[in-house]
């Protein structure tokens, strides 16, 4: 199961931001900034920066829509808790269908990943684990620490329908669902 990691999804950011015009990937984000809805509200640590605009871009470029809060809310002081801030993100969160928390060694210092991710389990319920390891794990499993191992977790794997890379949402190595199938909610089933 390949996971993602911060020096692929580094160079992936630098990589986007470097290219001249606008893509498809920037397309996507526009048409769902227009119509205020998202597939995914991406929950993270602003100290990874690089690293999430890499892996905006990736999932954009796999056709779901991902609201950033400093991408499309550039307004927000993400360093000071206040009720605005958070009256902001809760509308935020409502226009998303799911919320992804970016789990990386920067996460546990974050002030608002687990506000978010207590907030919109409560309202919607669906809500998954995106591990982003330093380097390759040795295994395939990703088992989240504390409250992270309630949730199931995203991977990134070529789909048998459409032979493209896209994210898939497991509670095990062998019990898993299409992202898409689960934001139109599919529950993960056993594999074999």
């Amino acid at each position: 199961m390949p996971f993602f990691t911060t020096k692929a999804l580094r160079e992936r950011s630098q990589r986007t931001y470097e290219r001249l015009g606008k893509s498809a990937s920037f397309e996507l984000r526009e048409a769902a900034a227009e119509s205020g809805t998202y597939n995914f509200f991406l929950s993270h640590s602003f100290k990874d920066a690089d690293v999430i605009r890499g892996l905006r871009s990736q999932i954009l470029e796999m056709g779901f829509s991902v609201y950033v809060d400093w991408v499309e809310d550039t307004q927000l002081d993400r360093s000071r808790v206040t009720k605005r801030t958070a009256d902001l993100l809760r509308d935020r969160m409502k226009r998303c269908k799911s919320l992804l928390y970016a789990s990386s060694p920067s996460a546990p210092s974050s002030l608002w990943m687990p506000w978010e991710t207590g907030y919109f389990d409560a309202y919607e319920g669906r809500v998954a684990i995106l591990p982003v390891f330093e380097t390759v794990p040795h295994n395939d499993q990703y088992k989240g620490q504390e409250y992270l191992g309630l949730y199931p977790y995203i991977v990134k794997a070529v789909s048998d329908r459409t032979k493209k890379i896209t994210l898939w949402v497991h509670e095990d190595e062998n019990t898993y669902v299409s992202a898409a199938g689960w934001l139109e909610g599919k529950k993960p089933h056993r594999r074999s």
